[in-house]
C-alpha cells in the first residue's frame, strides 16, 4: 500500500483530486452543529475523516430534573469528539470542540457553571482587571468541560436600544470601552487555554433585525463605520484568532450582499483597514440572513470567494452536505482556479489556527474542582455571578 501524502500539498502542485481526498479537504471548512445529546456516528465519522470541530448547544446537553447540567454526561460527549478528531490522518492536529458562552443571555452552560450577567454589567464596571478575570473564568470553565474555542466575546457596539439581538450583549454603548473590555476579557479566556472569537464583524449593534430571521441593515457611511463599528475590530485585531462575520448588509460599501459575502467587506475592511490575519469563520449558514439570500451551496462559494475561511452550520445535516458538495467541488478540479486557491488557502489558516488549539482531555473530577475552587468562588462574589455555593 502507497504511503499517504497530504492532499493539501498535491492539490496546491495543480493536481486534480479523487472524490474522497477533495471531500477531506472540504470537511476542513467547516465546523457543525447538530442533534442529540451524544455524538453521532456519522458526525464521528466526520471527524475521523477531516472535518475541523464541532459546536455544541444547549440541545446537545444532558439536564437533571433540577435544572443542572449532567457533568459525566457533557465530558463525556466532549470526551468522544477530541478521541473521533485524534483519529484524523496527517499532522495530528487538535480538532474544535466549541460553544457560545458569553455569559448573560447567551451562555449554553449554565447551572453548575458560573452564571454571569450579561457583559452590559461587567462593562459598567469600567474594571479591566475585573473583564480579564471573568474572561480567564469563562476559559477555565470551558477547558475543563472539554471546549477550546469560544465564541465570544461580542465586538458590536450597541448604539441602537431597538436592537433586538444584541442588547446587554455588548459591553458599552462606548466603542474604546467596547474595546478595552473586550480585549481584557480575550486576555484572560485565551491565558487559560480557550480560543475566543470577536463578533459579528463589520458590526451587529446598529441593526433594528435579528439576522437569524431577516437580513438587518447597517444604515451609516463609512466613516461612521470606521469611527464606531470597526474600532473594536481594530484594536484589538492582534489578539484574535478568529472573528464572525455579521449577516448584515452595508449598504455604503456593497448593497446586494451581506458581509459574509461580500468581498467588498471582509478583505478590504477587515484584513487590510484592521489589520487582521486570522481565521475569519462565519456566522452560521443556516441563519435567514444568508439563507434568504442564497442556498448553501451558493453561500459557500461565495462566502469563499468573500474572504470566509471557516463556515459555521449549526444544526441540520442536509445544509451541512449541500454546503460541503459545493467546497468539494471547488476543491476537486481545476475548472474554478481562482476559488480553488482561495480553498486552499483557507485550509492553511484553518490548520494553522489548529495548531494553537488545546487538545481536550475533559474529565469530571477535574471540571468539579474548577467549579468550586477559590479563584471561582471569589470571581463569582465579585461580579454577583449564580451558583455562589457550587
Amino acid at each position: 500500500m502507497s504511503a499517504w501524502t497530504d492532499p493539501l500539498l498535491r492539490a496546491e502542485a495543480g493536481e486534480a483530486l479523487s472524490a474522497a481526498d477533495a471531500r477531506a479537504l472540504a470537511l476542513e471548512l467547516f465546523v457543525a452543529g447538530y442533534e442529540g445529546t451524544s455524538l453521532p456516528l456519522d458526525y464521528e465519522e466526520m471527524l475521523a475523516a477531516g472535518l475541523t470541530g464541532v459546536i455544541l448547544f444547549k440541545r446537545n446537553l444532558v439536564h437533571g430534573a433540577d435544572g443542572a447540567l449532567d457533568l459525566e454526561a457533557l465530558t463525556a460527549h466532549t470526551r468522544a469528539v477530541h478521541e473521533a478528531g485524534a483519529r484524523q490522518r496527517g499532522a495530528g492536529l487538535p480538532v474544535v470542540c466549541s460553544v457560545d458562552q458569553e455569559g448573560g443571555p447567551v451562555a449554553r452552560l449554565r447551572k453548575p457553571f458560573t452564571e454571569l450577567p450579561p457583559m452590559r454589567s461587567i462593562g459598567e464596571r469600567g474594571d479591566l482587571d475585573l473583564a480579564r478575570r471573568v474572561g480567564r473564568q469563562l476559559g477555565r470553565e470551558c477547558l475543563a468541560a472539554g471546549f477550546n474555542v469560544n465564541y465570544a466575546p461580542v465586538l458590536d457596539v450597541d448604539t441602537n436600544p431597538a436592537n433586538p439581538i444584541i442588547g446587554n450583549r455588548s459591553f458599552s454603548r462606548d466603542p474604546q470601552a467596547v474595546a478595552d473590555m473586550a480585549g481584557a476579557l480575550l486576555a484572560g479566556m485565551q491565558e487559560a487555554g480557550v480560543l475566543g472569537c470577536g463578533k459579528h464583524f463589520p458590526g451587529h449593534g446598529d441593526t433594528d433585525a435579528d439576522s437569524h430571521v431577516d437580513l438587518p441593515v447597517l444604515s451609516h457611511d463609512l466613516e461612521r463605520l470606521r469611527r464606531v463599528e470597526l474600532l473594536p475590530f481594530r484594536a484589538v485585531a492582534d489578539q484574535m484568532h478568529l472573528v464572525m462575520t455579521a449577516h448584515v448588509l452595508f449598504p455604503a460599501l456593497d448593497a446586494k450582499w451581506p458581509a459574509t459575502l461580500s468581498p467588498a467587506i471582509l478583505e478590504p475592511l477587515l484584513r487590510t483597514e484592521c489589520g487582521y490575519s486570522g481565521v475569519i469563520v462565519s456566522d452560521d449558514l443556516e441563519m435567514q440572513g444568508v439563507a434568504k439570500v442564497l442556498d448553501p451551496a451558493a453561500c459557500v462559494r461565495a462566502g469563499l470567494r468573500a474572504g470566509v475561511n471557516l463556515f459555521l452550520v449549526c444544526r441540520k445535516r442536509d445544509v451541512l452536505e449541500q454546503a460541503l458538495g459545493a467546497a468539494q467541488e471547488v476543491l476537486a478540479g481545476a475548472q474554478e482556479p481562482v476559488l480553488r486557491q482561495a480553498a486552499l488557502a483557507s485550509i492553511r489558516r484553518v490548520r494553522k489556527l489548529r495548531t494553537r488549539l488545546t487538545p481536550g482531555t475533559p474529565n469530571v473530577r477535574t471540571l468539579n474542582e474548577v467549579l468550586a475552587d477559590e479563584e471561582t468562588r471569589y470571581l463569582r462574589l465579585d461580579v454577583g455571578a449564580g451558583n455562589l455555593g457550587a
